[in-house]
Formats: structure tokens, C-alpha cells, sequence
């Protein structure tokens, strides 16, 4: 199971089977590392005063700074969720009810949240931004971050402060008071969905919109704060599951066989694919440039494929694409995480939780894509699968 402490780092440990979620205040179901504990309601606070925010900064906007139109950007939709730590808030959603909840945070409004999993990848997404507008200051081919949340409105005070409070540039909210929000990702031009609730994400994914469940790890490893990284799996993530059902199928030998015959024949894009596209197409904004060698956006293809028995299909496959992968990490069955630990990535996408475990084992921010046939396997078995 995926465990939740109180304290500011995310607990991940032990198997993670299919994820149970349970309604939340906000319509949300629970959200992927959260687990329902005794909580002191001595400790809650309802009758406290708002405890003012301390080292606040004022964002500077400068005065020609623009938003810019959601066809044109490369827009990322953050649940609120994984943005922020939320969990004393739900508390006292389960245990007191949605009125006692919208009170709690009116009263609470000026107490920021804490980062969560998603904090420093959108903090990368901005530093990326501030370089495309010292080159191209005209453009609006940047990332555009849109909040998305099912609270009430009453609680976008309490948000905004919290976005003030860690100087973050976001002026896109999309407050939905407990309804779906995946009309609106569409109406958005999405590029990338990341929630903390598992049956959302699978909504979008059935809607064609790149989406992923966020975890985070016991331990943090250190991010670069100029570089976005970014790393992805391969099959079910960046290609289709098609070459991992001839695995689950029949075996390791036929799905050698099989990439060899396959050998000149693309695989299927993933539902990840259009995400890596909008990064291409923002790195190469950066090499026309000049700046191909201090681009401030990287990728990483990280597979348990086998570079010459199957590796040589996804290489071919992503050329005829037109997407260029920075570093490609052909580990043939051995473990991620240590990989993961080198790279530092912002966030990692894998379809299977094994791997996404390994990964928050070693301290790297985990994203599940629950997608292709690997979920209706034991995330457990088969952890010799050439992806």
C-alpha cells in the first residue's frame, strides 16, 4: 500500500496493489498516497485565528508580460492536490463534514500550504518560461500552468495566498466546486494532466489527454533549478502497450522474436507521445538559438528494454517521429531507481507501479500512467518485462 504521514515528506513504501480512492470534500475521490488515519480533532484548529503568512515575496510581473492563448501555449493542469499538501484539510472533510471543512479554510486563509510533488516541476516549467522570454519575447509558445481544483470558490483565497506566498506565476484557475473537470482540460488544450486521483487521471487518459498520477517519495532527491528534466518509460507511456502484450502474452523469447521482425515497423504513439512533442518543440525554439548545449529543457527515454535485441525499434520509431530523446537509458530488465537517482529528474512516467516504486525508493518524483495492459497485471509479478 501506498502510506501518508503528516509530516511535510510523502511516504511511499510496500506494495502497491489497484488503488482504492474514496470521495473527498470537493468531489474529488482520495488522493493516491493518502490513507485515511486517526486524527486529533483537538488539533484541528476550527476556532483559531488565521495565522498570517510570514515571508511572503510579491511575484514581479513586468509590465509587458502576457498571457498567453491556450492553442499557442504548452498548458499543464495541476490538481491542487499534488501542487500543495492537503492532507490536514481533508481531515477535516472526513471527520467534520464539507460545512466545517469550507469553514476550516476561510479561517485558514492566510496559513499557506506546504509544496508538494508537483512543486518543483512546475518551478522548473517557470524557469524554462523566464529563458523563452528573454529570446523571444513576443512569443506565446510557452508553458502555461492552469490550477485545477474541485474546491468550492471560497477556498481560492487560500490558494492564492499560498501561490503568492511561494511566488509562483499562476493566474489560471479552474475551481469546478466537486464536478469533473475534463470538459474544461479539453477547452484548455491540455498537454499534460497530473492529479492525485487515479480515477481522474484514467478519465483523461480515455479522452486522449496525457495524464498521470503523482506520488511522492519518503526521500527527496535534489532537482536542478535551471534545467527542467524530464524522463519517461517507453512502452505504455511513450509507445503503445502493443510489444508488451506480445510479453504478457507469451514471453520473453517471443517478444525478442517479435521486436526483431518488427524491427522496421513504428510502434504506436502512447498516450505520452504529445507531451514529448510540445517539449521538442520548445527545445528547439532553444537551438535555433544557439543554445542546444545549455537548453534549459532535457528528456530521458528510461526502459528495461534491451538495447540490441529491442532497443534498435524505439530508436527508429522516435526518429521517424521527429522527436529527439537527450539521453536514452536501454537498462535490459535492471532496476530504475539508481538510474533515476543519476538523472534527477522534475518527474518520471512510468505504467507500472513496480517501477514507480523503485523510483520513489530512490528519492525520484513518481508519476503513474495507468494505461495499457500492464494494469490488468499484478504490478508485483513479471519484473523481468522488457519495456
Amino acid at each position: 500500500m501506498v502510506k501518508m504521514s503528516l509530516d511535510p515528506v510523502q511516504v511511499m513504501s510496500g506494495q502497491v496493489k489497484e488503488l482504492k480512492v474514496a470521495p473527498s470534500s470537493n468531489g474529488d475521490s482520495r488522493g493516491s498516497w493518502e490513507e485515511k488515519e486517526e486524527f486529533d480533532q483537538d488539533h484541528l484548529g476550527l476556532t483559531s485565528k488565521p495565522i498570517p503568512v510570514t515571508g511572503r515575496r510579491a511575484r514581479k510581473v513586468e509590465g509587458g508580460i502576457f498571457f498567453p492563448k491556450p492553442e499557442n501555449a504548452v498548458t499543464i493542469a495541476v490538481s491542487s492536490r499534488v501542487l500543495f499538501r492537503t492532507e490536514r484539510e481533508q481531515k477535516v472533510f472526513e471527520q467534520k463534514g464539507v460545512e466545517e471543512y469550507l469553514r476550516y479554510q476561510i479561517e485558514h486563509e492566510n496559513e499557506p500550504f506546504a509544496p508538494g510533488p508537483a512543486f518543483p516541476f512546475v518551478k522548473a516549467l517557470e524557469a524554462v518560461n523566464s529563458r523563452l522570454r528573454e529570446l523571444y519575447p513576443q512569443s506565446e509558445e510557452l508553458f502555461d500552468i492552469v490550477l485545477v481544483t474541485y474546491n468550492h470558490a471560497h477556498v481560492g483565497i487560500r490558494l492564492i495566498n499560498t501561490i503568492n506566498h511561494h511566488n509562483l506565476f499562476i493566474e489560471r484557475f479552474c475551481m469546478t466546486g466537486g464536478s469533473s473537470p475534463i470538459g474544461y482540460l479539453k477547452a484548455w488544450h491540455t498537454n499534460l494532466y497530473l492529479s492525485a486521483d487515479a480515477d481522474k487521471v484514467r478519465e483523461a487518459l480515455a479522452e486522449g489527454i496525457a495524464a498521470a498520477t503523482m506520488f511522492m517519495p519518503e526521500k527527496l532527491t535534489e532537482v536542478s533549478q535551471s534545467q527542467l528534466r524530464v524522463a519517461f518509460d517507453g512502452d505504455a507511456v511513450l509507445f503503445s502497450d502493443e510489444s508488451e502484450r506480445i510479453f504478457k502474452a507469451h514471453g520473453l523469447d517471443k517478444f525478442f522474436e517479435h521486436e526483431k521482425e518488427n524491427e522496421d515497423t513504428l510502434l504506436d504513439h502512447g498516450p505520452l507521445k504529445g507531451f514529448l512533442e510540445a517539449l521538442g518543440k520548445l527545445q528547439k525554439k532553444f537551438y535555433a538559438k544557439g543554445h542546444r548545449l545549455d537548453c534549459p529543457i532535457r528528456t530521458f527515454l528510461v526502459t528495461a528494454r534491451s538495447a540490441a535485441s529491442s532497443g534498435i525499434r524505439a530508436l527508429k520509431t522516435l526518429r521517424a517521429w521527429g522527436l529527439e530523446i537527450d539521453e536514452a537509458l536501454f537498462l535490459a530488465g535492471a532496476p530504475k531507481g539508481p538510474m533515476l537517482e543519476k538523472i534527477r529528474p522534475h518527474i518520471y512516467f512510468d505504467d507500472q507501479m513496480f517501477h514507480v516504486e523503485g523510483a520513489a525508493e530512490m528519492g525520484t518524483i513518481a508519476a503513474h500512467v495507468p494505461y495499457g495492459i500492464a494494469q490488468k497485471h499484478n504490478a508485483k509479478q513479471n519484473t523481468g518485462v522488457r519495456k
